[in-house]
């Protein structure tokens, strides 16, 4: 979290899609990056706010052309970009070998490397490819990026942004003119929500569709098309590891990315078709130089996440979570969720004066009804609060806003359906408190650094690993093996150290 969490009108998170509606809508990270790149900087697509899980890279890119301004933009969204040539430099070269295998080799492309610990990647209709620190860290070789960035080449090349947006904006003028000018709101509101399950159908397919054209792509360059499905592999166990439980959960009706489970079956099945396991090239070793030391987890400077605990040496405050929470750090705020999705959690910084009322500030910035007579005035670990419920038409929400200093910060927590979440709101805002200067000085920047096995026992490498918990399985989703496999002495592997 870095600084004001708040979009162009200078609001917070008011301003197009309520906050209401985005918790209700976002999985763990799917609040701050939602379907479309202009989404990730703030603006929304209507009438359907279709939703993206954490758990898949996405195409991006509602216009038709987007200007270096979106692109700057985009870029401060996710932290900025990361400095490491030999990465980049691996990354414009696997691109620039893809696109010459493609349907469309006369595409340009500009490979960008963003300072993010999120794994994701996602693409422009005009060319810009994206991908973070956080999912170059989790691929396990040069053919596994490749099959990333086959995927986001193959949505350029089939125009799917493009006719995402048709649709999109086809069933916002269907909607608008049965409620408007044929006076049927009732109607227009029926079609509206009917419109956002075929949007995300839509999307489904496209990436299904991208998922096969990718394998091809893949394949015709020279790497191992079984890339694909190791990669996405990773990728869900990843997300399990993050939520706690055994399996990652399966996006809803309305995510905009098929089940995990069903993309890794379309890309084997795809591979297969091109030949058995073995063909093509997979380039490990130079992979694995290539990220040699780049930044692994949180800034620091921005915030950590250790467990369940968020802390942030730069703003001196930290909380914890309860129990089932997932949290994830991004750029403008701490979002949390459980496993199943049934309850989930935004904190950031709000602009605010001094000296104007907390319970003004919560009004001001929730563009949803708020319960009048359930407004409170309170004191959270010391500092003035006042606290809040809303009911949405499918979640409730508790809200809070607390003046630590000169800062206000907002805690919010919703629940699916009627129940009210304040018994867990209570322990997690009661949690609030000031990080000592004992603790800020523990906490230190972590880099991948790739080292050779000594022996065949996972254990000895896991042990050298700087992470807040489960080194053991962090270090062998990290390097795509299974519990119970063993080592290749001599072999190079990732580790996180600081």
């Amino acid at each position: 979290m870095d600084g004001v969490a708040k979009r162009a009108d200078g609001s917070g998170l008011r301003g197009g899609r309520s906050p209401a509606r985005a918790l209700a809508g976002a999985g763990l990270l799917g609040l701050a990056l939602s379907a479309c790149a202009i989404d990730q900087t703030g603006a929304v697509l209507q009438p359907a706010a279709v939703t993206v899980p954490a758990e898949a890279p996405r195409t991006t890119g509602r216009a038709r052309s987007v200007s270096d301004s979106d692109h700057s933009k985009l870029v401060a969204s996710f932290g900025g970009e990361y400095r490491a040539p030999a990465t980049l430099r691996l990354l414009t070269e696997v691109t620039d070998r893809l696109v010459k295998a493609s349907d469309r080799p006369d595409q340009a492309y500009v490979v960008t490397l963003l300072d993010s610990p999120v794994v994701n990647a996602f693409a422009l209709p005009n060319g810009r490819l994206y991908a973070t620190r956080g999912l170059v860290a989790l691929a396990g070789d040069t053919s596994e990026i490749a099959a990333v960035l086959a995927h986001e080449i193959a949505h350029v090349t089939l125009s799917h942004a493009n006719a995402r947006t048709e649709l999109e904006l086809r069933s916002q003028l269907v909607s608008r003119v049965v409620a408007d000018v044929l006076n049927d709101p009732a109607t227009g509101a029926q079609l509206q929500n009917q419109s956002r399950f075929a949007l995300a159908r839509f999307s489904r397919e496209q990436e299904l569709e991208a998922d096969g054209a990718g394998v091809r792509t893949l394949a015709a360059a020279g790497y191992d098309p079984f890339a694909a499905g190791r990669f996405l592999t990773a990728l869900n166990r990843t997300v399990a590891l993050k939520a706690g439980g055994g399996t990652a959960a399966e996006p809803d009706m309305l995510a905009t990315h098929p089940g995990t489970a069903e993309r890794i079956s379309l890309v084997t099945r795809a591979a297969r078709r091109i030949g058995a396991p073995g063909v093509g090239t997979d380039d490990r070793a130079r992979y694995l130089a290539a990220i040699d030391g780049i930044a692994y987890g949180d800034n620091p400077g921005e915030g950590v996440v250790r467990g369940r605990r968020f802390l942030h040496p730069g703003l001196g405050i930290a909380f914890e979570v309860p129990d089932g929470f997932a949290i994830e750090n991004t750029k403008n705020a701490v979002l949390g969720t459980t496993n199943e999705g049934s309850r989930r959690l935004l904190f950031d910084q709000v602009e605010a004066d001094p000296s104007r009322g907390l319970d003004e500030v919560l009004k001001a910035t929730w563009n949803d009804a708020i319960e009048g007579s359930t407004v409170e005035a309170r004191t959270i670990a010391g500092h003035p609060a006042a606290v809040a419920l809303s009911r949405g038409k499918d979640w409730t929400f508790r809200l809070a806003a607390v003046r630590v200093g000169e800062a206000t910060y907002r805690m919010i927590m919703a629940a699916k359906g009627a129940t009210d979440p304040d018994p867990a709101f209570r322990r997690w805002t009661g949690s609030l408190a000031s990080v000592s200067p004992e603790e800020t000085r523990t906490l230190k920047p972590t880099r991948l650094q790739i080292v050779p096995a000594t022996s065949d026992n996972p254990e000895e490498l896991a042990r050298r690993m700087v992470v807040p918990d489960r080194p053991l399985e962090r270090f062998l989703v990290l390097n795509g093996l299974e519990r119970g496999a063993s080592l290749k002495a001599g072999q190079s592997y990732k580790v996180v150290t600081e």
